[in-house]
């Protein structure tokens, strides 16, 4: 899982053709082929006819199964298969995704996710209404590894339109997941692809768009994120490395910010990813009972905030996880 810096990858443009469909639906996948069959079975029960839309598994140099065997015998011919000749990285994995990518819409679905019944039509929809929009997505729900119901997305507003101040919101937490985005290619071809560390990046992705582009949202529930233990995002948290790609993440999206409203974004950036990391503490606690994984939780907390509240908090978490009465 390298990391990209520098600037962001670019997506070559593709000759104006109308045979092209109009949608792309990209699956990066990496050993996550236990969960694989149900996100190709959400997009083909849309039953989008294969001339509107591309759908491609792009696989990492999976070892978990044989991976294009379980394409074939889910997608049985509708569902491309390619297979990267090494392990690149999910980074360079998405940029296979976006440069194969034929469609006009593209939807980055990761093969542990899932789209609900009427989410392309809805996608569509917000495009049509809104052809100024660079992005749309919708609400969407998080779910554990048994398709259990974890809780849904807070809505974003309650109605279908273009998100006001949406550059601030943004740009102050993430509050987008890939299952629930589809952005149009030639937004990808203007602005580049994912680079920065390898979590969080699609955070400074979607500041990146929000800065030239109004993005529309509808907040009818139609994508399923999903949280597991062997998750990328979730290989990270023992060690806290998260938060110090989240902080990267901050310093790299201040690029994109209104001179005037940089300082108190980033501020308000900090705190917010302090408190969470406090609670990824607790959760982890509660998982492995290891004290060194939460201290170093707790090291990488203090690296974004030290303000009176903080400390206070992270007493009391003390007080409460090492020291309450057996």
């Amino acid at each position: 899982m390298a990391n990209i810096f520098g600037s962001p990858p670019a997506i070559l443009p593709l000759p104006e053709n109308k045979n092209r469909p109009l949608w792309s639906v990209m699956v990066p996948v990496y050993n996550c082929a236990k969960f694989l069959p149900q996100t190709l079975e959400s997009i083909l029960m849309q039953d989008i006819p294969e001339a509107k839309m591309q759908i491609e598994v792009v696989d990492d140099s999976s070892t978990d199964a044989d991976v294009e065997l379980l394409v074939n015998n889910i997608g049985k011919g509708r569902v491309r298969y390619y297979r990267q000749a090494t392990n690149v990285g999910n980074l360079r994995n998405f940029e296979t995704c976006l440069n194969r990518s034929q469609g006009r819409f593209i939807h980055l679905l990761h093969g542990d996710d899932k789209v609900r019944q009427g989410y392309y039509h809805k996608i569509e929809d917000l495009f049509r209404r809104y052809p100024e929009a660079g992005a749309a997505f919708t609400r969407y729900r998080y779910i554990d590894e048994y398709d259990c119901t974890l809780h849904d997305k807070r809505p974003e507003m309650q109605h279908e339109g273009i998100l006001p101040n949406w550059l601030t919101a943004i740009g102050e937490c993430q509050r987008i997941q890939y299952a629930a985005i589809v952005v149009k290619r030639e937004v990808y071809e203007k602005l580049g692809t994912f680079y920065g560390p390898s979590y969080g990046e699609d955070w400074e992705m979607w500041v990146r768009i929000a800065r030239d582009y109004p993005v529309a949202y509808s907040p009818e529930v139609l994508a399923e994120y999903r949280m597991h233990h062997d998750s990328v995002s979730g290989s990270k948290y023992r060690s806290g490395e998260h938060l110090q790609d989240l902080l990267t993440v901050m310093k790299l999206i201040q690029e994109h910010l209104p001179d005037e409203n940089k300082q108190t974004i980033l501020s308000k950036s900090r705190r917010y990813y302090a408190s969470y990391g406090l609670k990824i503490a607790e959760k982890l606690w509660n998982r492995f009972h290891d004290r060194e994984i939460v201290e170093a939780q707790i090291k990488q907390i203090l690296n974004l905030d030290r303000s009176p509240k903080l400390y206070l908090l992270i007493a009391l978490f003390y007080l409460k996880t090492f020291f309450k009465k057996a």
